[in-house]
């Protein structure tokens, strides 16, 4: 009987790891953008670079910041397996001081659907 039980575990754990597998996977190059120092009025567009290393499509279902000075742009089109996407943002660099703030990216990704990214920096007065 052991040995019966030690087979269909042997043989169910692999199938386990490959259902699991399935589906559109998000891998994002960094979390995190630290503008470092900028002047005021300067650019403040930075990029997210992300790929779907999953087997079916990924689709960015929608992009939102934790304030009104942050402004994310989503890819409309889905993302095909091993290809790339960007998810663009924007902040007002008219605001002096330190800004840290949030980006929350949903996905059709079953194991994380909800993803966030940061933005850091420090906006100094000319």
């Amino acid at each position: 009987m052991k040995k019966v039980i030690i087979f269909i575990l042997l043989i169910s754990a692999p199938l386990t790891l490959i259902a699991q597998a399935k589906g559109p996977m998000i891998q994002f190059e960094m979390n995190t953008i630290d503008f470092g120092e900028i002047e005021k009025a300067t650019d403040g567009v930075r990029t997210f670079i992300f790929e779907n290393t999953g087997d079916e499509p990924l689709i960015i279902e929608g992009v939102r910041s934790s304030c009104g000075c942050t402004i994310p742009e989503k890819p409309e089109a889905p993302i095909a397996p091993g290809e790339k996407g960007v998810i663009k943002v924007k902040y007002d660099t008219n605001r002096i001081g330190v800004f840290r703030k949030t980006i929350t990216v949903n996905t059709n990704v079953a194991s994380s659907s909800t993803i966030a990214l940061k933005i850091k920096g420090t906006v100094l007065e000319n």
